[in-house]
């Protein structure tokens, strides 16, 4: 069984190696860049609808606000001039009136929130999309290498893991040029 076990594991080995032997790194950055910048659109398109429904929900808030307050001066009428059958007719429509400006409260605070999600998940993939962007640039102007040269640079890993800057570093480097600049 053990050896069973070892031969499959070297032949998954030699696929795999084969495969990544394969595969155009070039092509496979390009694609990712194309695809990042379609769930980018897609990222807008949610946005711009959810915006839209905000605005829908505000106008509609605004609306039963104002009729509430109108029930409120019919009330006044009606209870001044002794209408009592009108006036339980008109509490019925003002509590209706409330209950329907709570439920928009509850719907336009979920919607805000979920506005604000795809806002920060947009900006983050708006930065992973220019640091793929910088990666596919740094590759294309990279010097074509002989495959038979065996170079250690022929493997494009490298790139993924050294390129990539965290916010920690940016801050640092920030920091560092405007102390320089701040002394000069």
């Amino acid at each position: 069984m053990a050896l069973i076990n070892r031969i499959s594991r070297l032949f998954r080995a030699d696929l795999h190696a084969v495969l990544d032997q394969i595969e155009e790194p070039e092509a496979l950055l390009k694609q990712a860049v194309r695809d990042m910048e379609d769930e980018l659109a897609a990222c807008q398109q949610r946005i711009a609808l959810c915006a839209h429904d905000q605005a829908a929900l505000s106008m509609r808030r605004s609306e039963v606000e104002k009729a509430i307050s109108e029930f409120d001066a019919q009330l006044d009428l009606c209870f001044e001039s002794d209408q009592d059958d009108l006036a339980r007719k008109l509490i019925r429509k003002k509590l209706e009136a409330e209950r329907l400006y709570k439920r928009l409260n509850a719907r336009h605070a979920a919607n805000e929130e979920y506005l604000d999600e795809q806002r920060t998940t947009f900006e983050q993939n708006d930065a992973t999309l220019d640091s793929l962007r910088q990666k596919a640039e740094l590759f294309a102007h990279r010097p074509a290498v002989r495959s038979d040269a065996g170079s250690e640079f022929d493997d494009t890993r490298w790139m993924a893991r050294d390129m990539a800057v965290g916010e920690d570093e940016v801050e640092i480097a920030y920091l560092r040029e405007k102390s320089t600049r701040s002394v000069s």
